[in-house]
């Protein structure tokens, strides 16, 4: 998409501008921030946002105190005396203060703290609502289970599934413990069970759930276990590896 690569197939485009034939005219419309930083540790964080904007054709940046302050982070100061968790915020304020049509991120939270990975994915949602787009890497299900509206999974370099999160969300996983066995499960609509051993069952059901609660409160219960149905049984599906 950045034009690092030619493509052997195939096409993208971005703002109507094609990846490759059009890089720089694409190029315009996004920020990207990697996963294996570079930065020119002679400047200040604020000399290197102004000189990567400068080099954009960016303008004036009016937001950029404001986001320092949100990130808790001296911008004055040189990035040779700046931690790894400090750095990443510099780079992160460069691809946020310009507010790009697309924000592409490479593992964004890598090094930083909890309060700023909140601060983070707090930006992410705020671009989202301004109209913005961001391509969103992570290998932290929680993170994109908080941000993502749209999540693909991949393996070995290939797409493999591709999830709408609002339809995950409407999904539970149950984990119900009855005092005796269950002898027939109910063919409830959105109901597909995962386990079933001795007076155990673990099921996952989407959709509407009164009739689930129904007939779940009609059964000796000895312990009911009920949680969102999650990225990871679809994350391990792919990737071989048990709960």
């Amino acid at each position: 998409m950045l034009g690092f690569l030619q493509p052997t197939q195939g096409h993208a485009w971005i703002d109507n501008h094609e990846c490759w034939h059009e890089g720089v005219e694409a190029r315009r419309s996004v920020t990207y921030l990697p996963g294996e930083l570079r930065l020119y540790e002679n400047m200040t964080g604020r000399q290197i946002i102004r000189f990567l904007s400068d080099i954009r054709g960016a303008g004036e940046i009016h937001n950029l105190e404001p986001l320092a302050q949100r990130f808790d982070i001296d911008i004055d100061k040189p990035l040779s005396q700046m931690s790894s968790g400090m750095k990443r915020k510099v780079a992160l304020l460069q691809v946020l203060v310009l507010q790009a049509k697309l924000i592409i991120m490479d593992e964004p939270t890598n090094t930083l703290d909890p309060s700023m990975r909140d601060e983070l994915l707090l930006q992410v949602k705020q671009a989202r609502e301004n109209g913005q787009s961001v391509l969103f890497s992570s290998h932290v299900l929680s993170e994109v289970e908080q941000v993502c509206d749209r999540v693909g999974i991949l393996q070995k370099g290939k797409l493999v599934h591709v999830q709408q999160m609002s339809e995950l969300r409407e999904g539970r996983r149950v984990h119900a413990h009855f005092q005796s066995p269950i002898q027939n499960v109910p063919d409830i609509p959105g109901l597909t069970v995962r386990e079933q051993k001795n007076n155990e069952l673990i099921f996952e059901h989407t959709g509407s759930a009164p009739s689930l609660f129904e007939w779940l409160g009609q059964q000796p219960l000895l312990d009911l276990r009920m949680e969102p149905l999650g990225l990871a049984p679809i994350y391990y599906r792919y990737h071989g590896v048990t709960e």
